[in-house]
């Protein structure tokens, strides 16, 4: 029983593949487990995901798998020498080829970045370490100012801040790697790159509903674009790594809080990625102001809070995951926290569904309820309750174990995989019994939700009151 309401992802790595760890990871507080295609081979992946189901059977609670896709990572070809000398102010001719050995001249093997380059168009290299501004176009090459010096290495990450990309999210080794993650049963598919909604609808094409789809914020047209491709995702990552590359620094903190703000008001999960204890890859501790970021996407209402070589190539990963878990509970205990606070957009049309679940977490308020057990069979009650923010834990339970995995991304949830119920007294009863395994006392109250007629799916129509060791009330 988690005592906050944030959930914690984490990135399997060398550090974190083992069995031993895995299970040190799940009792330290991970809800979430992240597997990175850029660089899991395929029979690793198949690894790590029995150790995990092995797990999850151990604790007896659901674990979400999300088969994190690579997605169109355009790089440099290779250098004379593996290394080329960038000198201030000096002109560098970029060419379309896999390698040079010419010392002025940048190969990029990708010709949408060629054909789309215009003077003034500015390029980053090696995570945003070196800059080069386009200075005009010959028939053979791309005339470019180093506007920063340094060693710029062989293969290395090129981002173009000002340009969208007429290529697809998913590349021939992402379509390979996502079959892969369908077959081991991988919950969620993050998908990189995405820049428009469009991506998102291939991406969908290709998954169907064997897993969820998580878009990847970290270009420019995606936050444009960001209303439609949260419409057709079923979660959004705010993946700050690239889009820090990709913006000012001065522009990612208030990007965050519109995204966040968006699939709030969406009612669409938020993870919140990169860099948040990232001094805990060889630290015992996290620094002062990596504490305080944790703690402000938990202040501004994310779902989750993401670590990424703090677990997967670190030195202390359950001590990473365990002070993530402790900042979350502290931040969530102060009563001023935005956590809690409803974000439905003022548009929302209600459905009968939506006034069971904003009136469970009224009650919850004024009865101080802490627990509310939602039956579902397809998660849509919990969706809906962990989208209004209750000051109480959301036990979905819910016969399909897909549906439960997924759910352990959603904020305040906790999945149960139980048989459907049949009548009302079987829905007391059972819902009394689950809420006393979380932790609820003989006589504390709690509220059940379910649909009714029974066993039937996306028909929130019951709400209850109900007390432990009582007849209910």
């Amino acid at each position: 029983m988690r005592k906050r309401f944030c959930k914690i992802v984490a990135t399997i790595g060398p550090a974190s593949s083992a069995p031993s760890m895995v299970r040190l990871l799940v009792q330290a507080g991970v809800d979430v487990f992240r597997l990175n295609f850029s660089h899991e081979s395929h029979a690793k992946a198949a690894a790590v995901m029995r150790a995990i189901r092995e797990t999850e059977k151990e604790q007896g609670a659901p674990i979400a798998v999300l088969a994190d896709l690579q997605g169109p990572k355009i790089r440099t070809g290779s250098l004379k020498g593996d290394a080329l000398s960038l000198r201030y102010g000096a002109d560098y001719r970029l060419i379309l080829a896999a390698e040079s050995n010419d010392g002025d001249v940048i190969p990029i093997p990708h010709p949408e970045v060629i054909d789309v380059l215009e003077p003034g168009d500015i390029l980053k290299l090696d995570d945003g370490k070196l800059q080069l501004t386009v200075r005009e176009r010959t028939k053979s090459a791309i005339i470019a100012r180093a506007d920063t010096p340094g060693v710029l290495s062989s293969r290395k990450g090129v981002n173009l801040p000002g340009r969208a990309l007429p290529i697809s999210a998913l590349t021939d080794k992402d379509k390979n790697d996502l079959a892969c993650a369908l077959d081991i049963g991988a919950d969620y598919i993050a998908l990189s790159f995405v820049q428009r909604a469009e991506d998102v609808a291939e991406a969908r094409t290709l998954i169907g509903d064997h897993a969820g789809i998580i878009s990847k914020i970290e270009k420019p047209h995606a936050v444009e674009a960001l209303d439609s491709i949260i419409a057709l995702s079923d979660a959004i990552m705010v993946a700050r790594g690239d889009l820090g590359v990709e913006l000012p620094p001065e522009q990612v903190p208030t990007i965050q809080r519109r995204i966040v703000r968006a699939c709030r008001a969406a009612g669409k999960p938020v993870i919140v990625a990169t860099h948040m204890l990232e001094s805990m890859i060889e630290s015992i501790a996290p620094t002062r102001a990596e504490a305080s970021d944790v703690s402000t996407a938990v202040f501004q209402g994310a779902d989750a809070v993401m670590l990424s070589a703090e677990t997967a190539v670190g030195r202390h990963p359950p001590t990473a995951v365990a002070i993530m878990d402790r900042i979350i509970a502290a931040t969530e205990a102060d009563p001023e926290s935005a956590a809690f606070k409803s974000a439905l957009a003022p548009d929302t049309e209600y459905t009968t569904a939506d006034a069971i679940t904003l009136s469970a977490r009224r009650i919850a308020e004024v009865l101080e309820c802490r627990f509310a057990v939602a039956y579902t069979k397809t998660g849509s009650t919990a969706r809906r309750l962990s989208r209004d923010r209750p000051r109480a834990t959301i036990i979905a339970a819910t016969p399909a174990s897909s549906v439960a995995r997924q759910l352990a991304l959603h904020w305040g949830v906790a999945p149960v995989i139980t048989d459907d119920i049949s009548h009302f007294h079987e829905m007391i009863e059972k819902a009394a019994k689950i809420a006393e395994a979380h932790g609820a006392a003989m006589g504390e109250r709690i509220i059940i939700l379910a649909g009714y007629p029974f066993g039937r799916a996306g028909k929130t129509n019951t709400l209850k009151i109900s007390r432990i060791g009582a007849n209910g009330e």
